[in-house]
Order: C-alpha cells, then sequence, then structure tokens
C-alpha cells in the first residue's frame, strides 16, 4: 500500500515540510520516493535549474534515508502541474501522493496551494494533505502519524481508509481514535420547503449505542497492530465535531473516506469533507471509497 509515493514540490522551502512524515513511511516500507517537479523544458535555463533542484533534493532525501531499502528519484514533468501530476500518479502505479496544503513560488513557475485543490478532486489514489506550518519542527514535534483520528459514518464506503491504517500501524505504533458523529436531527422535505426535526432523547440514546458497537466491531480490525484505539461518539454536526475532537485531541492526521454513506454529493469536498478540509489545522488523509468513478 506504500510501494510508490509521489511527492510533487514547487521549489519552495514550504514544500520540504512533507519530507520528515515521508521518510518515516519510506524507512519502514522500503518504499520508492518520486519528487515530481512541473518545469518548463529542459532546453530551457528554468528547466535546466528544476532538473538541478529535483536532484539536489532527491540526494539529500537519500542520505536521510540512508540504512534503509527505500528509494528516491527525481521526475520533471512538462505541462500544467494538477494535469501532470494526476496523469503520472494513475500511469504509474503510485501508492500514495503526499503534498503540502500550500506552497510559496519557488524555482517551479507555479504554487502548491491552487494544484491541490485541483488534485484532490480528481485524483483516484490515497492523498495525504500536509498542513503547512511556520517551521519544519511544528510537525516533527506534532508527529503526522503519532494520533490519527478516523471519522467512520456506518458504511462500508466510509471505512476506506481503514486498510491503509492498519497496514500503518502494523509498522507505526500511533493512537487511533475511531470517531462516529450522531446527528441530533434530520432534515426532511415537508409541503413548506425543507425542515429540521430533531430526533427524540431516547432516539439519540439508541444511536449511540448502536455506535458504539459499531466502532467496538471497528477497533476488533486493528487487533495485532501496534496500534491503540479509543472509540468516541459525539453528537451534533459532523464537520465540526470532527474539527473539534481533532483540536482537543492534538492529533496529526485526520483519516478519511473520500465518500461516504450520504454519496458523491455530500461527502466529496462537499458538506462534510469540505468543511475538514478548509477549517481544520490538522493534516488530512483522504482515501478514495471502493466503486466510486471519478
Amino acid at each position: 500500500m506504500f510501494n510508490r509515493i509521489l511527492v510533487p514540490l514547487d521549489g519552495s522551502q514550504l514544500a520540504k515540510q512533507v519530507f520528515p512524515s515521508v521518510v518515516e513511511l519510506a524507512r519502514v516500507f522500503d518504499s520508492e520516493v518520486v519528487l515530481v517537479g512541473v518545469c518548463e523544458p529542459e532546453e530551457s535555463d528554468s528547466g535546466q535549474e528544476c532538473r538541478l533542484y529535483l536532484n539536489s533534493e532527491a540526494e539529500q532525501l537519500k542520505d536521510s534515508m540512508e540504512g534503509s531499502a527505500a528509494n528516491v528519484r527525481a521526475v520533471v514533468l512538462a505541462g500544467k502541474p494538477a494535469e501532470q501530476i494526476i496523469s503520472y500518479a494513475e500511469k504509474n502505479d503510485i501508492s500514495l501522493i503526499v503534498i503540502l496544503s500550500h506552497g510559496r513560488s519557488g524555482i517551479a513557475p507555479w504554487s502548491l496551494g491552487g494544484t491541490v485543490q485541483k488534485v484532490l478532486h480528481r485524483v483516484g489514489v490515497p492523498l495525504i494533505i500536509v498542513r503547512a506550518r511556520e517551521s519544519p519542527e511544528e510537525l516533527v514535534k506534532v508527529g503526522l502519524f503519532s494520533r490519527i483520528i478516523m471519522p467512520l459514518d456506518g458504511s462500508e464506503r466510509g471505512e476506506a481508509a481503514l486498510p491503509y491504517v492498519v497496514e500503518l500501524t502494523k509498522q507505526l505504533a500511533s493512537e487511533i481514535i475511531l470517531l462516529r458523529v450522531v446527528e441530533p436531527g434530520k432534515h426532511v422535505h415537508t409541503i413548506g420547503g425543507l425542515e429540521y426535526i430533531p430526533f427524540k432523547d431516547q432516539d439519540i440514546d439508541s444511536m449511540k449505542t448502536r455506535a458504539l458497537k459499531y466502532l467496538g466491531e471497528v477497533s476488533s480490525k486493528l487487533a495485532g497492530t501496534k496500534a491503540t484505539t479509543r472509540c468516541e461518539v459525539r453528537i451534533g454536526d459532523g464537520a465540526r465535531e470532527i474539527i473539534k475532537v481533532a483540536t482537543e485531541t492534538g492529533c496529526g492526521l485526520i483519516a478519511m473516506a473520500s465518500h461516504g454513506y450520504s454519496g458523491i454529493e455530500a461527502w466529496v469536498h462537499g458538506s462534510v469533507t469540505s468543511k475538514i478540509l478548509h477549517a481544520s489545522k490538522q493534516s488530512v488523509w483522504l482515501v478514495p471509497s471502493p466503486g466510486i468513478h471519478r
């Protein structure tokens, strides 16, 4: 699941903030790391500069993974950044893309910020969006994989990230917080329009009981790994509660399916996912749900 990791770089210092997490993964899984830059043709001065930059970063990354079987190589592409990244990932058996949430124009003539938005809407492979920090030391201090929240909606599609977290925790010790948010009511269509109907207290209590049982079943799938698990059930708005728990626990990563029970329109960068991507300070790991075609 982590055989080949793609890391887009735009030439900025910020972009390299993904390196500590990439090194951690590559060392334990003996991954091949592909550093990708989308530059002008190599025949041009800027294209040659981009190639030298990527090769230099690749050599530094190799040095940091000395002693492991991990491999690093640099690839220069020409064209529109998002399109080239997506195309390369789909044609070269990429297992995971790790990209910074924001970049700053460097050697390559593009910035990570706008490219991330385009990639996450169209890419068909798991994507870790690492939040940019004021200093790289902040990322190391938080530890991307030391504490992970997994929001679950009770559906099979909603568990798309689970196999990846299981594989990860076979090698890395991590606290996994399994979270189920129970909505206190629902919207229904009436003659007068859309109305919100709150659930009765006994109904909410029943949903909480079922949610805890479900989370316990999911937790059992992490048995035998290096994970310690905790189950949380919250009542309220899905995105708001996920962000609240992430802040309270100081987690490094929110791992979730790109689609859930509500379907493609509500989950994919819609109500829940979009709010988390834009309002949460945590890094986000999005895994495409099975059976969904973009």
